[in-house]
Parts: C-alpha cells; structure tokens; sequence
C-alpha cells in the first residue's frame, strides 16, 4: 500500500529508533532501518484490520451494492473496528488514507490501485512483494509502495487472472491476462520465478494519443505527419517496427485513424489494445489453450478467418509467428492499406525477421522467393525507437522498392539524427528529409492527394 503519508509522519520516529541490528539465519548481524520496521508493522496492522473486515462482511452481498455505497459501507466498518483496535496510532489524515487503502483491497488491486489512477503511469513492474516500480514519461522510477508478502501478491494476481477466465498454479506458471480497462498483464510465479511472483502492467490509455499529441511531443514533424496521412489513406501497407516500448501501438492507433470510415476494419491482436475510431470495427483475439492443452486459437487463425469477413483493411496488432505468411498473402491479395508491427532494431532487421518467422513456422520456401514475396507485399517500413531520456521518435522511414538480385531494396526517405544531451539530459537531435523523391507519390497523384513540391527537400532541417 501507498505509506507516503504515514511515512512522513514516522520521520520524527525513524530518527529517535536510529538503526536496528538482528541476526540472520547464519548469525551474521543484518541492519535494518528503523523505517523498514515501523512499514512492516504497519502492513501487520492492515492485514488484520482487513481479517477483521472479511470476518463480519457478508461477501455474497458485495456485488449486490453500486460502488459508491460499497465504498461507504466499508468505510463505515472499517472505522468501526478501528475504534475497537488501537494496535497502531493514527492521526485523522492517516486514517482517512488507511481507509482509502483498505478499500483498494477490497474493490480493486491493493497497493496497485493508486498507481492504476495515475494517469502519468505507463507501466507497473512488481518484482515481488517488496518493490513496485512504474515508468513514468519513459523513465522507470521505485514507488513507496509494496505487498505485506507474495502470498498477498499472489492473491491480487489470481484475482486479476480469475477475472478473464484464466488460471495461474505450479502447473501453469506464467499467465496473460486483461484488466477491465484493457490493461495489459502478464504474471509469473514460482518455480519460474525463483524470487517470488513477478507482475508486469501495461497501462491502457484511456484517451489515445493522436497525431496532433505527436507533434507536440516531437516524435515526428508535420511533413511527417501528413505524409503518414496520406500513406493510410492511399492503403500503402505498412509495417511498423522498434523495440519493447518505443510506441508501435501508439503509433498504430495513430494511423488508423486516417482509415475512412467507409471502410471495413478486422483487427487482430493476443491483448486488444488497439483503439479504432470508426463505426465499421470488427475486433479479433487470440485465446490460449485451456487446462486440457486445447481450444487454443491463434492469431494465423485468426487471420485466415478475416479473409473470409470480407476486410477491406486489416491491422495486426504485432506479427510474431506462422500469420506472418498469412498477412503477406492477404497484403498480395487485395486488401491492401493493411497495417502490423513487429519488433525489431532498425528496418533492415524487420525485414529479415519476417523472413526469419517464415522459415521457422515450417514452409519450405527459398530464401530468394520468400524475399521476393516480402517486397512485393510492403510498400513502407517505419522505424521507431526510444531514446536517452524516454522520449520516442520516428527515426526512419523507408520505402521497399523491389529486389536487386537476392537482396529486397529499400530507399530512406526521412529520417532522425541524434546530435547530443543538453544540460538537462534532454536528447537533442534533428528531423530531415534525405532528398529521395519515394516511388508511391504517383499513387498520391492518381488517388488525388497532393504533395508539397518541398516536402522532401532536404534542405528543410528540424532541430529539437
């Protein structure tokens, strides 16, 4: 639970205990600090505050109550039995948040709960119970919070996973799940995790970036941006390709918003994330095998369904296995505009992926025709990547022009230089076009888009 304010209470406290000596196991003395002491003993008093609670609320009734007044009945009996236990002195604002907490507990995730409300929080790592960590504005960052022990990790875990139907055990280890907010979870317990439990929260933002929240941020520039929009709406097919957290769904969500809305859309995701705006959206997702090994349904699945829905667009949400295939020939075959991500470090390594995902999922196709294929089913590779200070840009945008014997040809077209970290650690860099005029601009001519007769001047240089 969050202690920040008791914390702050105990300082005086902290001071006067000075540091406290014990032996381990081994007789060795281990210091720990006067402060460690006063939250466990705080976390003691919490848990049987919280027994307490169970024992005299009628569970079968909670989810009889509206929020609101569950909300104040706990308050209510709460603050009944902390009149009837005084095992830890509270002032009045302590007790207002020890109540918060206990609602947490109850309602909602423990600890976590606080942090799920801050929207500024983009993920929360718990390495178990004693450290949850969160990034903030690409920056991770140790919060005061923490589980009284991995049996109250566990707890909050299985009530997440039990939520959506799945199961976490020794005999099924490591778990994917969805919070209500559509939150992304993934948890691993032991024996996997030889510390304890691991949980890992990738927040779901409530309201999506869009590409006027781009600009502001610097990821791209405003030739950038329209270029972008002009590339969905003349259905180039593009992947987009960075490493873990350097926004691939962000920028996703971002283009399809330039999909008209006259159009059909299937998304295919393992943890819907994607959020479309338009009215015409068909939602897929993947569903892992149950106890008996079955019922298993993967993204290839999923993807060889869609083409039978009559998609005029279709955005997987990361290609990572055998649908790679699959979405190339769906990108050869008429539904073109088609949008994916994958992960990997530069365009030229995306490119060897998919090939590389090809080869292992079992078609025994030659490496020349599985290259050409790729070439001729993408049209635009954008790169991403996060940076020294957590900020996120578009370093690369490149075009797949052909092949040149073996080798798939690629030509840059914009691109992001780094030039150095000001005082305050901020990366400074600059945005410019290379010069090359791209192929698919007389798809722009002949769809009616007009193109700037400078958008590509590479005299044109933005320095940030």
């Amino acid at each position: 639970m969050s202690m920040l304010s008791f914390r702050k209470s105990s300082e005086a406290k902290t001071a006067r205990l000075g540091t406290y000596n014990e032996k381990n196991a081994n007789g060795k003395n281990t210091n720990t600090s006067a402060q460690t002491i006063i939250g466990n003993a705080y976390q003691e008093f919490k848990t049987r505050i919280h027994n307490r609670l169970l024992d005299n609320i009628d569970l079968s009734l909670i989810n009889s109550f509206n929020e609101p007044s569950l909300k104040q009945e706990i308050r209510r009996m709460v603050e009944k039995i902390l009149l009837e236990d005084n095992g830890f002195p509270l002032n009045a604002n302590e007790r207002e948040q020890f109540v918060r907490e206990i609602q947490d507990e109850v309602m909602g995730l423990g600890p976590l709960e606080p942090l799920m409300r801050d929207t500024s929080v983009s993920d929360i790592l718990v390495n178990t119970y004693q450290q949850i960590y969160v990034e903030r504005f690409g920056k991770l960052e140790l919060t005061e919070g923490r589980f009284k022990d991995n049996l109250h990790l566990r707890r909050i875990i299985d009530k997440i996973v039990s939520a959506v139907g799945r199961r976490i055990d020794e005999s099924s280890p490591m778990v994917d799940a969805r919070l209500a907010d559509g939150s992304r979870v993934n948890a691993i317990i032991p024996p996997l995790a030889i510390d304890g439990p691991i949980l890992s929260i990738r927040r779901f933002a409530i309201d999506p970036l869009e590409l006027g929240d781009l600009l502001t941020l610097k990821t791209i520039t405003t030739e950038i941006g329209e270029l972008l929009k002009n590339i969905v709406k003349v259905r180039l097919n593009v992947l987009i390709s960075g490493g873990t957290g350097t926004g691939k769904t962000t920028l996703l969500n971002v283009l399809s918003r330039f999909i008209p809305g006259s159009e059909r859309i299937v998304t295919i995701e393992d943890s819907a994330e994607l959020q479309m705006k338009q009215e015409h959206v068909v939602r897929l997702e993947t569903r892992p095998p149950n106890i008996e090994g079955k019922g298993e349904v993967t993204a290839r699945d999923l993807v060889r369904n869609s083409l039978r829905m009559r998609p005029d667009r279709i955005i997987l949400g990361e290609v990572r296995g055998s649908e790679v295939l699959d979405m190339l020939q769906a990108m050869n075959t008429g539904h073109d505009g088609s949008l994916s991500t994958i992960h990997a470090n530069s365009t030229r390594d995306a490119l060897t992926r998919l090939e590389t995902l090809i080869a292992i999922s079992g078609h025994n196709f030659p490496g020349n025709a599985i290259r050409k294929y790729i070439g001729s089913a993408l049209d635009v590779v954008l790169q991403l990547a996060r940076l020294a200070d957590g900020s996120r840009k578009i370093i690369s945008i490149e075009e797949i022009t052909g092949m040149e014997g073996e080798v798939i040809t690629m030509q840059e077209i914009f691109s992001f230089e780094q030039t150095g970290i000001d005082s305050e650690g901020a990366v400074k860099g600059r945005f410019r076009a290379t010069g090359i005029r791209p192929k698919f601009v007389e798809r722009f001519k002949t769809a009616g888009v007009p193109v700037p007769s400078d958008m590509f001047n590479p005299d044109k240089v933005y320095e940030i």
